[in-house]
């Protein structure tokens, strides 16, 4: 009996079992897809601005670092945002002289950069949580495909009075396949939430370094 044949002969209830499996495998692969080029561009992104922001602020040009952390060209870059919003804030009062202490000042812009760090790590790991729920739940859906097959099996030994194996083969495969199904749309879905999940913590890494970097920079530029 071959695939195509064995589909052919699977109950409406299996069958919409597999859609819903089959719903679930490409909305884990779209995900993951979606996510890898994110992170690649983030990745990108942020090694070639990391080096140009840190030459600006280095030569004291504030204005150009953020422009440069506005640029379309590092809208991916998650050092980007959290750098951008560190120097937003700082040359926001500066610039109207609110007249905050040095230690006010600091403690804003810091708060400045925690929030756009959560923000950016929020975006960062948007359709990772769905990657978690169809991995858990994809091989309890193909289980239950499993005992609708289990109960055609049953049917079928009903319906010939008789246990031979060609009254329950049918069902017995329906089952196997529904638990197979489950079974590969789970497996690469853990894995892709796995890996994700490794990525956003490095990408969490790197912007609290970036964070500490630029705090340091305000407090040494604040006692020139």
């Amino acid at each position: 009996m071959d695939l195509l044949g064995l589909i052919e002969r699977m109950s409406g209830p299996a069958i919409g079992v597999g859609i819903v499996l089959i719903i679930m495998s490409m909305w884990s692969i779209g995900v993951a897809i979606e996510r890898f080029f994110t992170f690649n561009q983030a990745r990108n992104q942020s090694k070639m601005f990391a080096p140009q922001v840190a030459k600006h602020l280095k030569d004291q040009r504030l204005k150009d670092a953020i422009a440069l952390s506005q640029s379309k060209n590092y809208r991916y870059s998650h050092l980007a945002k959290v750098v951008l919003a560190g120097l937003q804030e700082y040359q926001f009062h500066q610039e109207t002289n609110t007249g905050l202490s040095r230690e006010d000042l600091l403690d804003t812009v810091r708060r400045s950069i925690q929030r756009a760090s959560a923000l950016t790590a929020s975006d960062l790991k948007k359709g990772i949580a769905a990657l978690a729920t169809i991995g858990s739940t994809a091989p309890f859906v193909g289980l239950l495909g499993t005992v609708v097959g289990v109960i055609k099996a049953f049917e079928g030994i009903a319906a010939s009075g008789s246990g031979g194996i060609g009254a329950v083969s049918g069902g017995i495969a329906e089952a196997l396949i529904e638990t197979a199904l489950g079974l590969v749309v789970a497996i690469p879905a853990v894995w892709f939430y796995n890996y994700l999940t490794g990525r956003v913590e490095y990408f969490n890494v790197e912007m609290d370094n970036s964070s500490s970097e630029l705090v340091d920079y305000f407090i040494r530029n604040a006692r020139a």
